[in-house]
């Protein structure tokens, strides 16, 4: 449906539309296999109509349309049957109107009102004003999750349809938004084996992120449409004609790489559009009715291309003999294409197919029966309480360790016993020690891997067998975190260091309630973030442990410090850490930035740079220049900090700190900023002289920092130097580029 339909249209007109979008969801789910429900969806539809009624979304459309539009995803798209479809048409219900959770049970069973009170959203909680409401509405979900998987299906359904209408928000929150959406729900829909609609996020994502570049990537893809067509059809008639001979029912069609992905690859490896050559891959589905034959088939079919093209030995995957953690089976292989290219095929049953398009966790306990596939997913929901359990989250902790278990690479390990473990790329002996038992991680000393004896920060590959080493006297150390992968044993190492630490830590919060007593300050979180700062720790935790462990001394730091540090140090916090209730977010700019100009976060805040004089901040992690696609976030000091919006930083910023996000815009600056550029070519004599010569004489640029390294006749060279904006440096890099020898010149960010 279009959002712009609706803004003309009469009552009469509204109600046909509101009715066949409803009757499309209900015709969709009589021709699905699930048991026919339709009264009790019918009455959900009535009654969210009716608790709905004269409520409008931003884009000018009945607000009714957009639970029906989330219960059609839900069954149509992932394959949920009435249950669902019930919750999602009354999902806003609770949150929206004034209906309780108790109306919905009344009306419609304990079930439905559990999914529906899992789906309604909540602010603060344990996080505090401060922090990301996103966080505490993670964790509640999961919460329930934990006890019936359609909750996040259906919030997954909801969020999708929220970016696909994301065009009529404000910029500032379509950039909350689409952050929240890469950083969390795009990996939560990966683990869950929501590959179309993890897809579609990322896509959605990144053209609300990064406009102009989704334009030009889409614009490509379109004009090489009929090249691709011909190499494809060229490739795919051998195979096909093959299985036929064979006698298989099948299906084959080419699968386009996502705009999302194309772009990641060209930025990661540095390389134009025309040289990203796996835009397609070839999938093949073959009909099976028993489920003991796919593997053969599959090995079959790998065999009769094995015989046509050839064979690339390193990326061959068998995800049918071990799974993914989520469900996912195929047989990939690449081999190379008439076009010299390589090409990489993907083989599956229908029912493999289904799997990987709908979703895994949509054949679940509620719809089947256990089976040992979906143990996986059971451990997984056990990974996820293990994290839930944590006493003392910290809401972007929490958001990095939750996004660290929905892990996209995985390894399969082996106990002594032939036990499988899945675990995430890059762990190690001491994650598996964690994964078996906490006692077993907090005493870990070292492991045997393949029968050699190896260290506890050893990592390991797929296929390894791992037995773990203890010893009683061994106790945990803080530095083990930085040997570990898995979010499961980052919180079990966190628990028993904390357990270790306690007697410190009650010391130092009597410390610290003594100390603002004695001056009469109240703390709230902008207190708490001052003083943090002061000490350079990351929580209030480790400020506790260090003032317990007399590691640090408030008073000692203010009698020492000078009279004017000291008077700035008790202003900041009397001006924030008096009066009767914590101050909220939308006040922080306000009360910190008190003669500067008032931001407000609902307009595009223009970045000024004149007569050494700037409005903004540049964030020192991603140092971007005019040009760059930007974010604002209003900092603690009430400044505007820019990022670039490709920055991991600042997608961790728009997944918790949404009400502090800006949209920006360059204004024409009139200073240089400071670039980093990479060069790599052949070495040949006199090369590196007439690089440095093209750069600052003929083309007149201020290099400020140079390192060059030269190694069997190939040399890197990174340099930094001042430039206006990226128009300036992609010109940069194309003369740079025309230098004989230099085979790649590029910005990194």
């Amino acid at each position: 449906m279009t959002t712009s339909r609706q803004y003309n249209m009469t009552p009469q007109e509204e109600e046909r539309l509101v009715d066949a979008e409803f009757q499309d969801v209900l015709n969709g789910y009589l021709n699905s296999n699930h048991r026919k429900k339709v009264e009790i969806i019918e009455r959900a539809f009535r009654f969210a109509k009716e608790a709905h009624k004269g409520v409008r979304r931003r884009s000018g459309e009945p607000y009714i349309l957009h639970p029906i539009a989330v219960a059609k995803i839900a069954s149509q798209e992932i394959g949920l049957g009435s249950t669902s479809i019930c919750a999602a048409l009354l999902h806003d219900v609770v949150e929206d109107t004034e209906y309780t959770v108790e109306d919905i049970e009344q009306h419609f069973g304990k079930k439905i009102a559990q999914l529906v009170a899992g789906l309604t959203k909540i602010s603060g909680g344990i996080f505090g004003d401060m922090a990301s409401a996103q966080a505490e509405n993670f964790r509640k979900l999961l919460l329930t999750m934990s006890e019936d998987i359609r909750v996040v299906l259906i919030k997954m359904a909801d969020r999708l349809h929220n970016m696909r209408t994301l065009g009529s928000m404000a910029p500032a929150k379509q950039y909350k938004i689409a952050g929240e959406t890469l950083y969390i729900y795009a990996p939560l829909a990966h683990r869950l084996g929501l590959f179309e609609i993890k897809t579609e996020l990322k896509d959605l994502s990144f053209k609300y992120e990064h406009p102009g570049e989704y334009e030009r990537i889409s614009t490509l893809i379109k004009a090489s449409e009929e090249k691709r067509s011909a190499v494809y059809n060229d490739f795919s008639q051998p195979i096909k004609e093959q299985l036929e001979r064979m006698g298989l029912d099948f299906e084959a069609k080419a699968r386009l790489k996502s705009v999302y992905s194309i772009w990641r690859k060209m930025e990661t490896k540095h390389i134009p559009f025309d040289e990203v050559y796996d835009l397609y891959a070839m999938r093949i589905i073959f009909e099976c009715e028993n489920p003991a034959d796919e593997k053969r088939i599959c090995w079959n079919i790998y065999s009769a291309i094995t015989d046509l093209y050839r064979l690339h030995p390193d990326r061959t995957r068998d995800w049918i003999s071990n799974p993914k953690a989520n469900g996912y089976q195929a047989l990939h292989l690449t081999v190379m294409g008439p076009d010299g290219n390589w090409i990489e095929v993907q083989i599956r049953s229908r029912r493999m197919d289904e799997i990987a398009e709908k979703g895994f966790a949509a054949h679940w306990k509620y719809k089947i029966g256990e089976s040992d596939e979906e143990s996986e997913l059971n451990a997984w929901l056990g990974t996820i309480k293990d994290i839930l359990d944590d006493p003392n989250p910290n809401a972007i902790d929490f958001l990095d360790t939750l996004k660290l278990n929905l892990f996209a690479s995985e390894i399969v390990v082996f106990t002594p016993k032939g036990e499988l473990i899945t675990l995430p790329n890059h762990s190690t002996v001491l994650d598996v020690a964690f994964n078996l038992h906490s006692e077993i991680g907090t005493h870990c000393i070292a492991g045997k891997v393949n029968h050699k004896l190896v260290p506890l920060s050893h990592r390991l590959n797929s296929g390894d067998q791992v037995e773990v080493l203890t010893s009683r006297s061994q106790t945990p150390k803080a530095e083990w975190v930085n040997f570990l992968a898995t979010a499961k044993a980052k919180t079990r190492l966190r628990q028993a260091l904390r357990k270790d630490r306690q007697p410190m830590i009650d010391k130092g919060r009597k410390v610290f309630d003594e100390f603002v007593k004695a001056h009469e300050i109240t703390v709230n979180n902008q207190v708490l973030t001052k003083i943090l700062g002061m000490f350079h720790v990351p929580n209030r935790e480790e400020l506790f442990f260090k003032l317990g462990n007399e590691d640090i001394d408030i008073d000692e730091y203010i009698g020492r410090s000078s009279e004017r540090a000291r008077r700035s140090f008790f202003s900041k916090l009397f001006r924030i850490g008096t009066g009767k209730k914590p101050v909220a977010v939308s006040d922080v700019v306000a009360v910190v930035v008190a003669d500067k100009p008032k931001i407000n976060p609902k307009e595009t805040y223009i970045l000024r740079y004149d007569d050494n004089v700037r409005n903004f901040v540049l964030a020192d992690c991603c140092r971007p220049i005019p040009g760059d696609d930007v974010m604002g976030f209003i900092n603690d000091e009430g400044n505007v900090e820019v990022h670039a919006l490709t920055c991991p930083r600042a997608q961790v910023l728009k997944a918790s700190y949404g009400p502090r996000i800006v949209s920006t815009a360059w204004a024409e600056v009139k200073t240089k900023f400071l670039a980093d550029i990479r060069i790599e070519g052949i070495d040949r004599h006199g090369i590196l002289q007439e690089l440095a010569a093209m750069i600052s004489n003929s083309l007149n640029f201020d290099i400020r920092r140079m390192n060059i390294e030269a190694e069997n006749e190939v040399f890197h060279c990174d340099m930094s130097v001042l430039v206006e904006d990226t128009d300036v440096v992609t010109r940069l890099c194309e003369n740079v580029k025309k230098i004989k020898g230099v085979r790649r010149a590029d910005r990194v960010h």
